[in-house]
Order: C-alpha cells, then structure tokens, then sequence
C-alpha cells in the first residue's frame, strides 16, 4: 500500500471544506494542469489511425512543468509529435532518448517551453511540458497508427485511460528516482518511479474534460452489430460506415472499448502492401484467416493454470478469475492431465491435488472447482515463482501438448525481469492468458504469449467473461495450423514480425508484418506454410499484384518488429549491446518511438529566464471496477514495495530548496509517500546540497520520534499520520541534497510504512522510535550520497 505525497504550494489556495482533508488542492482558478483529452480515430479495414490531443493549462502563480503518466494502445506505433502554444506550432523530433532528454534539460534551463514524450512500457508514456507560464495553454498532438485484431469475424478497438497502479517488487534502489511517480525505484523495477501516477481518491469531479470519436470504414466490406461494452456512446451511420462519438462526462478510468463485426463470410486470407517514399523498401500486412474443416483430432494435455489471487484481483476480477478457471478445467478430458496453482506472494495448490499434473478424472477436477471456489485474493503478485513451478511441471513430454494458462490483470512493473527469466522455458509452451480488468496491462500479457507462441485474451467484465467461454476453451484446444513460415517468391524478404510466428486456432486470424528490400518483381506472391494437426502441410500463396496499398505500413512493422527486438533485448543480456543498435536504427529510420528513442520539441522564446518551474505530476483516476478504498496488495516482506494507494493528491515541489519548518503543520491528507525531487531538479540542487544545515532536520526528526510514541497508544489515523510525517522529512530530506542522511532514514521509514496493518505494529513503531531518537544524536560523518543512475531504462 503506498500513498502519493502532498506537498502544498504557498502559491495555492489554502484549503477548506471537507474534501481538502483528503489532500484534493486547487487554485482560486482550477486545479490540475491536465484540462482536456480529445482521441480521434480513423479505421480503415484491421487499421486504426489515431491523433491523441493533451491540452496542459497553468492555473498557478508561477511556471510550472507538468508530468502527465499515460497509456496508449501497446501495438501502436507512435510516429509524430507537436506542441501548439497560442499562435506557434512546434513539431517534435525524435532522437536517442539521452540526447532528448538533455535537449529538453537544457531548453527548460535555459527558460524556453518545451516538451518531450518517452515510452516507457509498450503501452506506458510519460508526457513532460515545461516553462508554462500562469495562464498559458499548451496542446499536445501524438499520432499513432496499428493493427486491431479480429476473431470469429468481430473486431476490437480497444483504447485505454488510464494506468492502474502496478505492484513492483525489489530492494528500494538510493539516490534519485527516475520519475516522479508515487512508487520507489527497486533492484527489480529500475523506473517504478515512472510508472506509478499518484491517484484521486473516488467522489471528486473529472478533472478532466474527454471527448472521443472514431470512424469505421470496412474497406469494403460490411460493418454491423457496434457496441461498446463499459461506455455511453452514439453512432450514426457515415459514408460506406459508422461514426461512433464518446457521450461527454465520461471519465478517464478505464479502457474504452468498440466491438463490431465485419465482413462475415467474406473475410479472407488477404495482403495489403506499400512502397516506401524513397523505392528502398516496402511493407506488407498479411492476414491469415485459419482454414475450415481443418482435422481437430485432440492430442492429449498436460495444462497448468496458474490464477493471480493478489490484492489488485478484488472484487468482481477475483469472482471473474474464478469462474473462468473453473471453466478451464471442466474443458479438460479424460486423457489430459492439469495443475492448479495460486498466487500472490505465496504459491497453493488444492491440498487434495499438491502442486503436481494429475490425471483430469471427475473426481480431480471436482477438487480443482472446490478448492477455486474459496480462493480470495490477498497480497503482492510475485509472478516468478509460480512461472518457475508451472514451466517445471510441463518440462518434457513430447507426445502431449503443452499449455500455460496464466489468468491474471497483468499489474505488475517487472515485466522485463520475468521475460528475462522464463522467456528460454516459456519458449517450449503454448502460453495462453487471460487478462481480467477494466484497465488491463494489455502490454505485458500480450508480451508473455507472443513468448510461448499462444495467444492473450482480455475480459472487462462478467458479461464479456461469458462471451469468451467458447474462445477459452478453443485456445487451450488443439490449433488448426502450426509451424506456420512465411516464403517469398519474386521478394527479397528481410523480417517479418511477429518473428515467432503463433500457433492459429478457429476462428482467430493471424496478422503478420513483413518487411523486404527494393521493388517486388511482376508475380511476386507470399507463401504461407504450416502443417495441420493431422501432420499435413497446408499452403496458402498471395499475390501481391492482387493486393491493395496499404497506408502507414512501414510505421506499423516498425512498431511489431521493435517490439519483437524490445523482447528479446528483456530476454536476452547478452545480446544487448547489438540490440540496443537495431533498436535504435529502426526507430530513428521510420520515425517510431521506442524504449530507446524520445520525441522532443523546444519553442525558440524564452518565456522563463533561470527556468526553475515548479513540477506537477498529474494525478490519474482510480481504476473502475478496483474494489475498496486502498490498492491493498502489499507483499509480505517489508522490504518489497506495492502498488499505490488511493489519494487525492498533485506532486508540487519547487526547484530550490525549501527552508526546513521548525514546527512542521501537519498534513490535512492521508498518510503520505515521499515524492522524489525530479532528476532535473536534484542536478540543480546538488550543487548547494553541501551548505544545507542538517540541524533543523535532525531535531524535526527527534520531533517525529515523539510523535511516533505518542501514536504508539493511540488510533490507527493518528498512527497513519505520525508515520506521513515521518516520511514528508524524508522527503525534504531528498529535496534539499541531505542524501546520506536521508540513506539511513529510509529503510526506517519504509518499515513503518508496511507495517501500518502490520499485527505486531506496536513493537515495531517502539523499535523504529529507539532508532530514529539514535539517529537524531548521531553526529558522526554521514555516509557519502548514493551515486546517481542514468540510463535507467536499458
């Protein structure tokens, strides 16, 4: 559980009212710099064009940068960027992400407005706009383009909101943080800092004003049957297709999602291909529609299900993960076997069962649904161990498929640690999961299945689970087409993406992106191969002089194939230098940002000499469809860090030093997290780090320690709040350059924070007092500050 910190601006309206005792600030014009999100999409066929509007507004005194941590479809290939200030446009650049980020660094500086938008996950960004002045607007334009997937004919357009709060396990890494989030950097997720916005507690109004529209067009063929599964939508029809707009006073807290069917019985294995500008290259987009009738004689199973049981999985997703594991196992027949294992920072099984692949008779999988019945969630999700159990146990047997079910929301920040270390054993599974949330890590799910070469299925609600039952059952099922390969005939044909090509099932077309160099010569086809369950080879060949050009294709494969090379850079340590450079080269070539790249766009005027503007992070909504008031999923050791709590709180820290209050107030909010200085600001500070005096901190820090004891006897609140003092002193600690005293404060306060619903928290709130009292007198030379990370996100 880990609260965001509240730091309030002498240049903002004192708080009144009832609501402002949760940590809500506003000026007497606004509140947060956020004021508007407008998504316009284009779809044409399987493609979707997108334009993404961000309009900042400064309600302060003073300037501001704002830090806004978003998401975007995780297949989409970002390729433009601009910034609109008043009558000026700034078109953005790409660049490697360093060297962005020191344009962008030294812009602020030197008090120009400037902007500069980084990936931080597949489907996480992290948007700063910097020097706005009081009053001032500036808008933000993002393009992407990207595939949408289509099974038994319906097609999905799925658009997220918001990032939900994701659990992020390690040892707290010292020093700066990378970001500006809510969470600490860990041993296991370098940049949790980055993806981790703090969040408003529920009941407040929409900060932000969202509208949203998308055109369909079925590129000839029929569209019918819209609908949108968690919003309020219009649609009237348009052209030859539909034009759906979002009603307005949605909010920004879960994924919008579009569903409608096209084509029917016409959809066909097709290619849509396209030249590049400069006659170099050219890009297909292949689609392979599975074969009919093809033999689906079942081999025997060996299945694992592995079902997340984590504190992020309340509420309905906990009822839902039930319900569609034991749908998964009633599937299974006589000659499969299965396992069933539960998650969070532990690993159960049935204790009927034991962790162990036992015959699926009646009477086992009756034990199976019995003990899925009672499972509750609880906990951190620490994913490791149950991968490791669940690839163990499918180690070997040949002659029987093989297959990984993973039933999960995917909140986790480790992605690339878990890629790493069961990408090699996941290759030898078909690995299936099954996403169960209303904001989804669409991301990292689809990531682990490309992995396995199986398939990522995602629910949003109890109705959508019993829409997907048949899918579950067919994914798991014995596919109609493997060993699927691609030969070019007339082509030179350099990569295709995804590189692993995934087993098909009914149903379930197959998009795949290729890449060849020069001209296709008269007659060119593509040949797709695979063999059918029978052993039987299949072939199906399409010639190019019958394809349609395609629009934005090279930026489409630019994305698949980065995302491919992203993997295997997770997977692979060794090979990552070389990586790194194809990484580079292909975005930088197509214009596509990527983990390593940066769009970055800096206005000429100087509106701020001495550019020392003041950081607000944009807080987010909390998740729909998360019960409770807190994100409790906290693990069991101390030493790992969670997911963020609920608040309603902005990150305001000033670029210079505060002076340390000798009676600090208290804070009129919920107990609070240490928000880290941003890494410009601590290059700021460091250089006056060495003349700060300690000795108003220490004895504000024997202060704290009274206050501890005094709450030792007394309520859980007072508790909380003696324990967000605690940890605001540590965060002015960091702020102004006190880092070795902050070093050792630290592992203090981070025990008291877990410990808050801890049984045993009166002893440990006694030892920590006896610690920080010890502290406080200590006058001994501090240990030097923690030397600062860079390039955090290789």
């Amino acid at each position: 559980m880990i609260p965001t910190a509240l730091t309030i601006d002498p240049t903002l309206a004192p708080p009144s009212g009832s609501e402002h005792a949760f940590g809500r600030l506003e000026t007497s014009r606004g509140a947060l710099p956020l004021a508007a999100l407008a998504v316009t999409a284009h779809v044409h066929g399987l493609e979707v064009a997108t334009e993404i509007q961000q309009t900042f507004v400064n309600h302060t005194a003073a300037p501001i940068e704002a830090t806004y941590i978003f998401p975007l479809p995780d297949r989409a290939a970002v390729f433009a960027f601009r910034m609109t200030l008043r009558d000026r446009v700034v078109d953005g650049v790409i660049d490697e992400r360093g060297r962005a980020r020191d344009v962008y660094e030294h812009a602020i500086a030197a008090g120009q407005r400037a902007a500069i938008a980084e990936e931080d996950r597949p489907g996480v960004f992290t948007l700063r706009v910097g020097n706005l002045l009081p009053g001032e607007h500036a808008i933000i334009t993002l393009r992407s383009v990207g595939p949408l997937p289509i099974e038994d004919g319906e097609v999905t357009w799925s658009f997220p909101l918001v990032v939900a709060p994701r659990y992020s396990p390690g040892a707290l890494l010292p020093g700066e943080q990378a970001g500006t989030g809510t969470a600490s950097d860990t041993d296991r997720v370098p940049d949790a800092s980055r993806i981790s916005p703090p969040v408003l507690l529920p009941g407040f109004a929409s900060p932000v004003r969202l509208s949203l529209a998308v055109s369909i067009d079925g590129a000839g063929l029929p569209v019918s049957g819209l609908r949108s599964s968690l919003h309020d939508v219009c649609a009237a029809s348009e052209g030859h297709g539909w034009r759906v707009e979002l009603r307005p006073g949605e909010r920004l807290d879960r994924d919008f999602i579009l569903r409608w069917t096209l084509g029917g019985a016409a959809l066909s294995s097709a290619a849509v291909w396209a030249l590049d500008a400069d006659g170099e290259g050219a890009t297909a987009m292949i689609t392979l529609v599975p074969p009919v009738g093809a033999a689906t004689e079942a081999r025997p199973r060996d299945v694992v299900l592995v079902l997340d049981r984590s504190g992020s999985m309340g509420g309905w997703k906990m009822i839902a993960a039930r319900r569609a594991a034991a749908r998964i196992v009633d599937t299974l027949g006589e000659r499969d076997r299965f396992a069933v294992l539960a998650f969070d920072d532990r690993v159960e099984s049935p204790p009927s069962l034991g962790a162990q692949l036992v015959p699926a008779g009646d009477r086992n999988r009756f034990r199976a649904v019995e003990y899925l019945a009672q499972v509750q969630e609880r906990g951190g999700t620490e994913l490791t161990r149950p991968l490791e159990l669940a690839t163990r146990m499918l180690a070997g047997a040949d002659e029987r498929d093989r297959v990984l079910v993973l039933v999960t929301d995917g909140q986790v920040g480790n992605e690339d640690e878990l890629l790493r270390r069961h990408g090699a054993h996941l290759q030898h599974v078909r690995v299936f999961t099954l996403g169960i949330d209303q904001a989804v890590n669409a991301g990292f799910l689809r990531r682990l299945a490309a992995v396995g070469g199986g398939a990522c299925e995602l629910v949003e609600s109890e109705e959508r689970l019993d829409e997907v039952m048949a899918k579950i059952h067919r994914r798991i099922a014995t596919p109609v087409l493997v060993d699927i390969n691609l030969v070019a005939d007339g082509l030179d044909l350099a990569t295709q993406a995804p590189r692993r090509l995934p087993a098909v099932f009914a149903g379930a077309p197959l998009v795949i992106h290729a890449r060849w160099h020069g001209r296709p010569r008269p007659g060119a086809a593509i040949e797709l191969r695979g063999r059918l369950p029978a052993g039987t080879e299949y072939t199906q060949r399409l010639h190019l002089d019958a394809a349609r050009p395609g629009a934005a294709l090279a930026q489409s494969w630019a994305r698949a194939h980065i995302r491919d090379l992203e993997d295997r850079y997770a997977a692979s340590p060794a090979d990552r230098a070389s990586l790194e450079s194809s990484i580079l080269a292909v975005s930088l070539r197509h214009q596509v940002l990527s983990r390593f790249t940066a769009f970055v766009a800096v206005d000429r005027e100087v509106a701020n000499p001495g550019g020392a503007p003041r950081t607000i992070t944009q807080p987010v909504e909390r998740p729909a469809g998360w019960s409770g008031g807190t994100f409790d999923f906290m693990p069991a050791d101390p030493g790992f860090r969670g997911a963020p709590k609920a608040v309603g709180a902005i990150n305001l820290k000033r670029a210079s030093a505060p002076t340390p209050p000798q009676s600090p107030a208290r804070a009129p909010s919920a107990p609070a997290a240490p928000a880290r200085p941003s890494v410009r600001a601590s290059k700021q500070e460091s250089s006056d780090s060495a003349s700060v005096d300690a000795g108003p901190y220490l004895a504000r820090l024997l202060d704290v320690a009274e206050d501890l004891l005094r709450a030792a006897s007394g309520s859980a609140p007072a508790k909380q709040l003696a324990v967000s003092r605690l940890l605001e002193l540590l965060e002015d600690l960091r702020t102004v350059g006190l880092d070795a005293l902050a070093s050792r404060l630290a592992p203090i306060a981070e025990r008291l924070r877990a410990a808050l619903t801890a049984t045993d928290l009166l002893q440990i709130l006694h030892d920590a007092v006896a610690a920080l009292r010890e502290l406080a007198r200590d006058k001994s030379t501090p240990p030097p500050p923690p030397a600062k990370r860079k390039g955090f996100w290789r």
